[in-house]
Protein backbone atom coordinates (compact mmCIF):
# COMPACT_ATOMS: atom_id res chain seq x y z
CA UNK A 1 0.00 0.00 0.00
CA UNK A 2 0.94 3.41 -0.61
CA UNK A 3 -0.22 6.06 1.24
CA UNK A 4 -1.93 9.25 0.24
CA UNK A 5 0.02 10.94 3.11
CA UNK A 6 2.09 10.08 6.16
CA UNK A 7 -1.55 10.75 8.55
CA UNK A 8 -3.03 7.26 7.39
CA UNK A 9 0.28 5.32 8.74
CA UNK A 10 0.63 7.10 12.53
CA UNK A 11 1.09 5.59 15.11
CA UNK A 12 -2.16 5.98 17.66
CA UNK A 13 0.41 7.89 19.85
CA UNK A 14 1.28 10.39 17.05
CA UNK A 15 -3.09 10.58 16.30
CA UNK A 16 -3.65 11.82 19.70
CA UNK A 17 -0.93 14.16 20.36
CA UNK A 18 -2.50 16.07 16.94
CA UNK A 19 -5.67 15.73 18.27
CA UNK A 20 -4.39 17.65 21.10
CA UNK A 21 -3.53 20.83 19.07
CA UNK A 22 -6.21 20.04 16.48
CA UNK A 23 -9.30 20.00 18.32
CA UNK A 24 -8.62 23.01 20.57
CA UNK A 25 -8.12 25.14 17.47
CA UNK A 26 -11.40 23.30 15.72
CA UNK A 27 -13.61 24.55 19.18
CA UNK A 28 -11.96 28.11 19.13
CA UNK A 29 -13.20 28.53 15.52
CA UNK A 30 -16.88 27.15 16.52
CA UNK A 31 -16.87 29.69 19.72
CA UNK A 32 -16.60 32.59 17.25
CA UNK A 33 -19.77 31.65 15.51
CA UNK A 34 -22.63 32.64 17.62
CA UNK A 35 -24.68 30.11 17.13
CA UNK A 36 -22.41 27.32 17.76
CA UNK A 37 -21.42 29.16 20.66
CA UNK A 38 -24.40 29.76 22.55
CA UNK A 39 -25.10 25.98 21.46
CA UNK A 40 -21.20 24.82 23.60
CA UNK A 41 -22.39 27.02 26.34
CA UNK A 42 -19.32 27.58 28.37
CA UNK A 43 -16.41 25.82 27.22
CA UNK A 44 -12.56 26.30 27.50
CA UNK A 45 -11.46 25.01 23.90
CA UNK A 46 -8.25 24.34 25.27
CA UNK A 47 -9.19 21.80 28.04
CA UNK A 48 -10.57 19.89 24.64
CA UNK A 49 -7.68 17.97 23.67
CA UNK A 50 -8.76 14.21 23.94
CA UNK A 51 -11.75 12.02 23.06
CA UNK A 52 -12.40 11.86 26.83
CA UNK A 53 -12.96 16.11 26.86
CA UNK A 54 -15.07 16.20 23.63
CA UNK A 55 -17.03 13.47 24.74
CA UNK A 56 -18.86 15.59 27.75
CA UNK A 57 -19.60 18.40 24.83
CA UNK A 58 -23.59 18.37 23.55
CA UNK A 59 -24.68 16.36 20.34
CA UNK A 60 -25.14 18.86 17.12
CA UNK A 61 -28.21 17.44 15.55
CA UNK A 62 -29.70 18.34 11.71
CA UNK A 63 -32.60 19.74 13.29
CA UNK A 64 -30.35 22.19 15.45
CA UNK A 65 -28.66 23.23 11.72
CA UNK A 66 -32.14 23.66 9.93
CA UNK A 67 -33.39 25.28 13.21
CA UNK A 68 -30.80 28.41 12.65
CA UNK A 69 -30.61 28.39 9.49
CA UNK A 70 -34.38 28.68 8.93
CA UNK A 71 -34.01 31.71 11.49
CA UNK A 72 -30.78 33.29 10.37
CA UNK A 73 -30.24 32.45 6.90
CA UNK A 74 -27.96 31.02 5.12
CA UNK A 75 -25.67 29.92 7.74
CA UNK A 76 -27.74 30.47 11.26
CA UNK A 77 -24.58 31.58 12.58
CA UNK A 78 -22.88 28.40 12.82
CA UNK A 79 -20.10 29.72 11.53
CA UNK A 80 -17.71 32.28 11.58
CA UNK A 81 -18.50 34.83 7.99
CA UNK A 82 -21.31 34.38 5.63
CA UNK A 83 -21.51 33.35 2.17
CA UNK A 84 -18.87 35.66 0.59
CA UNK A 85 -16.40 34.01 2.94
CA UNK A 86 -16.48 30.86 0.52
CA UNK A 87 -16.41 29.75 -2.92
CA UNK A 88 -19.43 27.82 -3.56
CA UNK A 89 -22.65 27.34 -1.56
CA UNK A 90 -24.54 24.77 -1.59
CA UNK A 91 -28.29 23.52 -0.81
CA UNK A 92 -29.15 20.51 0.11
CA UNK A 93 -33.06 19.35 0.71
CA UNK A 94 -34.38 20.62 4.03
CA UNK A 95 -32.77 23.34 2.90
CA UNK A 96 -29.96 23.02 4.55
CA UNK A 97 -26.95 25.13 3.02
CA UNK A 98 -23.46 23.71 3.42
CA UNK A 99 -19.91 26.01 2.49
CA UNK A 100 -17.37 25.04 0.13
CA UNK A 101 -13.62 26.00 -1.20
CA UNK A 102 -11.91 24.78 -4.11
CA UNK A 103 -8.91 24.10 -1.96
CA UNK A 104 -7.22 20.97 -2.45
CA UNK A 105 -9.46 17.80 -1.49
CA UNK A 106 -11.20 20.21 1.11
CA UNK A 107 -13.73 17.54 1.40
CA UNK A 108 -10.99 15.18 1.49
CA UNK A 109 -12.31 12.32 -0.82
CA UNK A 110 -9.21 12.44 -1.96
CA UNK A 111 -7.94 9.75 0.08
CA UNK A 112 -11.07 7.76 -0.92
CA UNK A 113 -9.71 7.57 -4.30
CA UNK A 114 -6.54 7.29 -4.06
CA UNK A 115 -7.15 4.20 -1.59
CA UNK A 116 -9.47 3.06 -5.08
CA UNK A 117 -6.62 3.32 -7.36
CA UNK A 118 -7.86 6.03 -9.13
CA UNK A 119 -5.19 8.70 -10.24
CA UNK A 120 -2.95 10.49 -12.50
CA UNK A 121 -4.11 8.98 -16.26
CA UNK A 122 -7.94 8.16 -15.14
CA UNK A 123 -10.14 10.09 -16.35
CA UNK A 124 -13.43 10.40 -14.11
CA UNK A 125 -17.06 10.11 -15.69
CA UNK A 126 -18.31 12.37 -12.27
CA UNK A 127 -21.93 11.23 -12.44
CA UNK A 128 -22.97 12.86 -9.12
CA UNK A 129 -25.34 15.85 -8.84
CA UNK A 130 -23.86 19.36 -9.64
CA UNK A 131 -27.37 20.22 -9.20
CA UNK A 132 -27.20 22.94 -6.00
CA UNK A 133 -26.13 19.72 -4.01
CA UNK A 134 -22.53 19.50 -3.19
CA UNK A 135 -21.68 15.85 -4.12
CA UNK A 136 -20.23 16.76 -7.98
CA UNK A 137 -18.22 19.36 -6.46
CA UNK A 138 -16.95 17.14 -3.92
CA UNK A 139 -15.72 14.41 -6.31
CA UNK A 140 -14.35 16.80 -8.81
CA UNK A 141 -12.34 18.47 -5.67
CA UNK A 142 -11.43 14.80 -5.06
CA UNK A 143 -10.21 13.68 -8.60
CA UNK A 144 -8.40 17.09 -9.00
CA UNK A 145 -6.48 15.97 -5.35
CA UNK A 146 -5.20 12.69 -7.01
CA UNK A 147 -3.90 14.12 -10.27
CA UNK A 148 -7.30 12.87 -12.49
CA UNK A 149 -8.78 14.19 -15.17
CA UNK A 150 -12.69 14.78 -14.80
CA UNK A 151 -15.85 14.79 -17.85
CA UNK A 152 -18.13 16.98 -15.23
CA UNK A 153 -21.61 14.19 -16.40
CA UNK A 154 -23.96 14.93 -13.68
CA UNK A 155 -27.03 12.77 -13.66
CA UNK A 156 -29.20 11.53 -16.12
CA UNK A 157 -28.73 11.32 -20.46
CA UNK A 158 -27.93 7.87 -20.33
CA UNK A 159 -27.26 7.48 -24.02
CA UNK A 160 -25.32 10.41 -24.01
CA UNK A 161 -23.37 9.17 -21.02
CA UNK A 162 -22.31 5.78 -22.77
CA UNK A 163 -21.50 7.98 -25.86
CA UNK A 164 -19.32 10.82 -24.08
CA UNK A 165 -17.41 7.20 -22.00
CA UNK A 166 -17.11 5.93 -24.98
CA UNK A 167 -15.34 8.79 -26.92
CA UNK A 168 -12.99 10.41 -24.24
CA UNK A 169 -12.00 6.55 -22.70
CA UNK A 170 -13.62 7.02 -19.29
CA UNK A 171 -11.63 4.35 -17.01
CA UNK A 172 -13.68 5.67 -13.62
CA UNK A 173 -16.90 5.98 -12.53
CA UNK A 174 -17.95 8.48 -9.70
CA UNK A 175 -21.67 8.27 -8.75
CA UNK A 176 -24.13 6.55 -7.11
CA UNK A 177 -24.41 2.56 -7.51
CA UNK A 178 -27.03 1.71 -9.14
CA UNK A 179 -26.42 4.66 -11.89
CA UNK A 180 -23.25 2.72 -13.43
CA UNK A 181 -25.18 -0.27 -14.00
CA UNK A 182 -27.92 1.80 -16.24
CA UNK A 183 -24.97 3.58 -18.04
CA UNK A 184 -23.34 -0.03 -18.30
CA UNK A 185 -26.92 -1.90 -19.73
CA UNK A 186 -27.19 0.92 -21.86
CA UNK A 187 -24.00 0.39 -23.53
CA UNK A 188 -24.81 -3.02 -23.88
CA UNK A 189 -27.82 -2.44 -26.00
CA UNK A 190 -26.14 0.37 -27.56
CA UNK A 191 -23.59 -2.66 -28.97
CA UNK A 192 -20.10 -0.59 -27.41
CA UNK A 193 -17.87 -1.74 -25.12
CA UNK A 194 -16.68 0.70 -22.36
CA UNK A 195 -13.08 1.45 -20.65
CA UNK A 196 -14.25 1.78 -17.24
CA UNK A 197 -12.38 -0.54 -14.70
CA UNK A 198 -12.46 1.32 -11.27
CA UNK A 199 -15.97 3.02 -9.67
CA UNK A 200 -16.26 5.14 -6.56
CA UNK A 201 -19.79 5.25 -5.28
CA UNK A 202 -21.50 6.88 -2.15
CA UNK A 203 -24.88 8.05 -1.97
CA UNK A 204 -26.99 4.83 -1.29
CA UNK A 205 -26.16 1.28 -0.31
CA UNK A 206 -24.08 -0.71 -2.22
CA UNK A 207 -25.54 -4.33 -2.24
CA UNK A 208 -23.29 -7.39 -2.84
CA UNK A 209 -24.55 -8.51 -5.66
CA UNK A 210 -24.80 -4.80 -7.81
CA UNK A 211 -20.76 -4.70 -6.43
CA UNK A 212 -20.57 -8.55 -7.74
CA UNK A 213 -21.85 -7.76 -11.08
CA UNK A 214 -19.34 -5.13 -11.58
CA UNK A 215 -16.66 -7.55 -10.32
CA UNK A 216 -17.80 -9.54 -12.85
CA UNK A 217 -17.58 -7.13 -15.94
CA UNK A 218 -13.95 -6.03 -14.62
CA UNK A 219 -14.89 -3.29 -13.05
CA UNK A 220 -13.54 -2.51 -8.99
CA UNK A 221 -16.20 -1.32 -6.92
CA UNK A 222 -15.47 0.64 -3.91
CA UNK A 223 -17.60 2.81 -1.77
CA UNK A 224 -17.29 5.69 1.25
CA UNK A 225 -19.29 7.42 3.38
CA UNK A 226 -19.75 10.98 3.48
CA UNK A 227 -22.00 13.73 3.56
CA UNK A 228 -22.65 16.94 2.23
CA UNK A 229 -22.04 18.63 6.05
CA UNK A 230 -18.71 16.49 6.39
CA UNK A 231 -17.05 15.04 3.86
CA UNK A 232 -15.18 11.99 3.75
CA UNK A 233 -16.15 10.24 7.10
CA UNK A 234 -14.82 6.86 6.44
CA UNK A 235 -13.72 4.32 3.14
CA UNK A 236 -13.00 0.85 1.90
CA UNK A 237 -9.93 -0.18 0.85
CA UNK A 238 -8.16 -2.62 -0.92
CA UNK A 239 -8.36 -4.83 2.40
CA UNK A 240 -12.32 -5.10 2.06
CA UNK A 241 -12.16 -5.09 5.61
CA UNK A 242 -14.60 -2.52 7.15
CA UNK A 243 -14.00 1.07 6.87
CA UNK A 244 -11.14 3.26 7.57
CA UNK A 245 -12.06 6.16 9.00
CA UNK A 246 -10.44 9.26 7.40
CA UNK A 247 -7.88 11.11 9.15
CA UNK A 248 -9.41 15.48 9.11
CA UNK A 249 -12.77 14.05 11.49
CA UNK A 250 -13.16 11.91 15.05
CA UNK A 251 -15.57 9.29 14.61
CA UNK A 252 -17.40 8.50 17.97
CA UNK A 253 -20.22 5.54 18.32
CA UNK A 254 -22.84 6.47 21.21
CA UNK A 255 -26.63 5.03 21.79
CA UNK A 256 -28.61 6.71 19.45
CA UNK A 257 -30.75 9.67 20.66
CA UNK A 258 -27.62 10.17 23.52
CA UNK A 259 -24.15 11.11 23.53
CA UNK A 260 -22.98 8.22 25.17
CA UNK A 261 -20.05 6.06 23.50
CA UNK A 262 -21.57 2.57 23.55
CA UNK A 263 -18.38 0.02 23.98
CA UNK A 264 -16.35 -1.12 21.12
CA UNK A 265 -18.11 -3.55 18.76
CA UNK A 266 -21.55 -2.68 19.79
CA UNK A 267 -23.80 -0.71 17.53
CA UNK A 268 -24.62 2.88 17.97
CA UNK A 269 -25.73 6.14 16.20
CA UNK A 270 -22.22 8.08 14.62
CA UNK A 271 -21.18 11.24 15.68
CA UNK A 272 -18.68 13.04 13.66
CA UNK A 273 -16.19 16.11 14.10
CA UNK A 274 -14.38 17.59 11.75
CA UNK A 275 -11.19 18.73 12.45
CA UNK A 276 -11.80 21.39 9.17
CA UNK A 277 -11.55 25.18 10.89
CA UNK A 278 -13.56 26.38 7.95
CA UNK A 279 -17.09 24.65 9.09
CA UNK A 280 -16.66 23.24 12.77
CA UNK A 281 -18.98 20.44 13.47
CA UNK A 282 -18.72 19.21 16.82
CA UNK A 283 -19.97 16.28 17.63
CA UNK A 284 -21.93 16.24 14.80
CA UNK A 285 -24.85 13.70 15.20
CA UNK A 286 -25.59 11.93 11.33
CA UNK A 287 -28.50 9.68 12.50
CA UNK A 288 -26.83 6.73 10.58
CA UNK A 289 -25.74 3.34 12.84
CA UNK A 290 -22.58 1.69 12.94
CA UNK A 291 -19.80 0.16 14.99
CA UNK A 292 -16.62 -0.33 15.23
CA UNK A 293 -14.11 -3.05 14.62
CA UNK A 294 -11.16 -3.99 16.73
CA UNK A 295 -7.73 -3.76 15.40
CA UNK A 296 -6.11 -2.02 12.26
CA UNK A 297 -7.11 -2.31 8.80
CA UNK A 298 -5.09 -5.06 7.19
CA UNK A 299 -3.96 -2.90 4.71
CA UNK A 300 -2.20 -0.63 6.64
CA UNK A 301 -3.85 2.04 7.71
CA UNK A 302 -3.63 2.57 11.09
CA UNK A 303 -7.36 4.75 11.55
CA UNK A 304 -10.10 3.21 13.96
CA UNK A 305 -12.71 1.45 10.90
CA UNK A 306 -16.68 1.17 10.82
CA UNK A 307 -18.25 -1.42 10.07
CA UNK A 308 -20.17 0.98 7.22
CA UNK A 309 -23.88 2.03 7.11
CA UNK A 310 -25.66 -0.49 9.53
CA UNK A 311 -29.36 1.74 9.17
CA UNK A 312 -30.88 5.03 10.42
CA UNK A 313 -30.61 5.54 14.14
CA UNK A 314 -34.18 7.18 13.42
CA UNK A 315 -36.46 6.45 10.30
CA UNK A 316 -34.91 8.73 7.84
CA UNK A 317 -34.19 6.26 5.14
CA UNK A 318 -32.23 6.43 2.07
CA UNK A 319 -34.31 6.07 -1.23
CA UNK A 320 -32.86 5.98 -5.01
CA UNK A 321 -29.96 8.23 -3.34
CA UNK A 322 -32.30 10.66 -1.45
CA UNK A 323 -33.41 10.75 2.00
CA UNK A 324 -36.82 10.86 3.02
CA UNK A 325 -37.62 11.66 6.65
CA UNK A 326 -40.20 11.14 8.50
CA UNK A 327 -41.76 15.21 8.44
CA UNK A 328 -42.10 14.58 4.81
CA UNK A 329 -45.12 11.92 5.12
CA UNK A 330 -46.03 14.07 7.89
CA UNK A 331 -46.69 16.62 5.38
CA UNK A 332 -47.71 14.49 2.66
CA UNK A 333 -50.63 13.67 5.12
CA UNK A 334 -51.59 17.56 6.01
CA UNK A 335 -51.93 17.95 2.20
CA UNK A 336 -55.09 15.66 2.44
CA UNK A 337 -58.05 15.94 4.81
CA UNK A 338 -59.33 12.56 3.36
CA UNK A 339 -55.94 10.74 4.01
CA UNK A 340 -55.70 9.31 8.10
CA UNK A 341 -52.08 7.86 7.77
CA UNK A 342 -49.36 6.71 5.30
CA UNK A 343 -45.98 4.92 5.24
CA UNK A 344 -43.49 4.64 2.42
CA UNK A 345 -41.97 1.70 2.38
CA UNK A 346 -38.11 0.70 0.51
CA UNK A 347 -37.76 -2.11 -1.68
CA UNK A 348 -35.75 -3.36 -4.22
CA UNK A 349 -36.39 -4.67 -8.37
CA UNK A 350 -33.13 -6.29 -9.09
CA UNK A 351 -30.49 -3.66 -8.63
CA UNK A 352 -33.06 -0.44 -8.31
CA UNK A 353 -34.65 1.20 -5.34
CA UNK A 354 -38.75 1.22 -5.13
CA UNK A 355 -40.60 3.48 -3.15
CA UNK A 356 -44.35 2.17 -2.56
CA UNK A 357 -46.28 4.91 -0.98
CA UNK A 358 -49.36 3.24 1.11
CA UNK A 359 -52.41 5.72 1.93
CA UNK A 360 -55.29 5.36 4.02
CA UNK A 361 -57.90 6.27 2.47
CA UNK A 362 -61.49 5.87 0.94
CA UNK A 363 -60.45 7.34 -2.35
CA UNK A 364 -60.27 4.62 -5.14
CA UNK A 365 -57.54 6.52 -7.41
CA UNK A 366 -53.76 6.85 -6.56
CA UNK A 367 -53.27 9.01 -9.54
CA UNK A 368 -55.22 11.39 -7.03
CA UNK A 369 -51.85 11.86 -4.84
CA UNK A 370 -49.26 11.36 -7.56
CA UNK A 371 -48.31 14.54 -8.11
CA UNK A 372 -48.37 15.58 -3.77
CA UNK A 373 -45.71 12.67 -3.58
CA UNK A 374 -43.63 13.97 -5.60
CA UNK A 375 -43.75 17.37 -4.80
CA UNK A 376 -43.60 16.22 -0.58
CA UNK A 377 -40.93 13.71 -0.76
CA UNK A 378 -38.99 14.52 -4.00
CA UNK A 379 -38.97 11.50 -5.33
CA UNK A 380 -42.07 8.94 -7.89
CA UNK A 381 -42.89 6.06 -6.45
CA UNK A 382 -45.79 3.75 -6.48
CA UNK A 383 -48.92 4.93 -4.58
CA UNK A 384 -51.17 2.12 -2.86
CA UNK A 385 -54.53 2.95 -1.34
CA UNK A 386 -55.53 0.98 0.93
CA UNK A 387 -58.67 1.25 3.67
CA UNK A 388 -58.46 3.57 6.79
CA UNK A 389 -57.55 1.46 10.25
CA UNK A 390 -55.14 -1.54 7.87
CA UNK A 391 -51.90 0.15 8.22
CA UNK A 392 -49.76 -1.30 11.48
CA UNK A 393 -50.01 0.77 14.39
CA UNK A 394 -46.65 0.85 15.42
CA UNK A 395 -45.47 4.22 14.46
CA UNK A 396 -43.53 3.68 10.79
CA UNK A 397 -44.23 5.73 8.62
CA UNK A 398 -40.90 4.41 6.46
CA UNK A 399 -40.03 1.00 6.75
CA UNK A 400 -37.06 -0.18 4.80
CA UNK A 401 -37.35 -3.96 3.55
CA UNK A 402 -34.06 -4.24 1.54
CA UNK A 403 -31.44 -6.50 3.08
CA UNK A 404 -28.07 -5.24 3.49
CA UNK A 405 -26.41 -8.92 3.82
Amino acid sequence: MTPFDPLETRSQDARCADYAIALPKVVAAALKAPAMAAHLGKVDAGQIIDRAALSRLPVLRKSDLTGAQAANPPFGGLMAGGPTAFEHVFQSPGPIYEPGRVSPDWWRLGRFLHASGVGHGDIVQNCFSYHLVPAGMMFENAARAVGATILPAGTGQTELQVIAARDIGTTAYAGTPDFLKIILDKADEMGITLSITKAVVGGGALFPSLREFYAARGITCRQCYATADLGNVAYETDAMDGMVVDEGVIVEIVRPGTGDPVPEGEVGEILVTTLNTDYPLIRFATGDLSAVLPGHSPCGRTNMRIKGWMGRADQTTKIKGMFVRPEQVAALVAQHDEIHRARVVATRNGEKDVMTVQIETRASNPALYETSVLSTLKLRGKVELVPPGSLPNDGLVIEDLRRYD
